[in-house]
């Protein structure tokens, strides 16, 4: 079982916000950090694209002895399949480079819930802040997506073969405890709006790591 974070600097919103400062440190430090408190065992890899705006990303992994793997730069389902197949995994959790706050809680409960149902895919989303939930799939999931998902959006977004044909796969959404549902508000990084949100949170946070709850609440007191 694997996490692959998928992390380009070409956003056209907020080009190179995988490595911008987040309250000192970089957003993608913060992914790869929280990873960490997971309880259970998965590799992370970041998955990037060959492009030469990315060599920025794979030094930094370098540098930090974090995995990194390097595919097409537009397929990124092809980019995944490629990356599960080198590093063997049978299992994949899928986080992007945009998600600072992870619930790695949530995550745990998540693994679980998936291997518990035999599930082929699973997510948390919906219930959770936008960018705080994670999704789980099997490789013979990804597998029969790679092979069958011709459309330009199954190509770009990973899960989109899973959900335009439920028939085809066991699919599970992971219940969210009430103190962390707030599907309105954005905890992802994708503008200047959301990054400036973001590094406020971590200055005001009392964790190492910002939880779900109290980002919640903290966002909240600023309304």
């Amino acid at each position: 079982m694997g996490v692959i974070i998928q992390a380009r600097m070409g956003s056209t919103r907020l080009p190179g916000k995988v490595l911008t400062d987040i309250g000192g440190r970089p957003l993608l430090s913060h992914v790869i950090g929280r990873l960490a408190m997971m309880r259970n065992e998965a590799k992370s890899v970041v998955a990037t694209s060959t492009a030469s705006e990315n060599d920025s990303i794979e030094a930094w992994c370098v540098n930090h002895e974090v995995a990194v793997f390097r595919g097409d730069e537009l397929d990124v389902l092809d980019r995944y399949y490629r990356c599960a197949i080198a590093f063997g995994f049978d299992n994949v959790i899928r986080l992007t480079a945009d998600n600072p706050f992870t619930d790695i809680e949530e995550l745990d409960r998540l693994i679980d819930f998936h291997l518990d149902g035999a599930y082929d895919y699973t997510h948390a989303f919906g219930q959770l802040p936008v960018g705080v939930g994670a999704e789980i799939f099997t490789f013979a999931a990804l597998e029969r997506s790679h092979r069958d998902g011709h459309l330009p959006h199954h190509r770009e977004h990973v899960n989109e073969y899973f959900t335009d044909h439920p028939k085809y796969f066991r699919i599970a959404e992971l219940p969210i405890p009430e103190s962390k549902r707030a599907p309105g508000l954005r905890l992802t990084v994708d503008t200047h709006a959301d990054w400036e949100r973001a590094d406020n949170l971590v200055k005001k946070s009392s964790q190492k790591w910002l939880g779900t709850e109290e980002a919640i609440r903290l966002c909240s007191y600023s309304a």
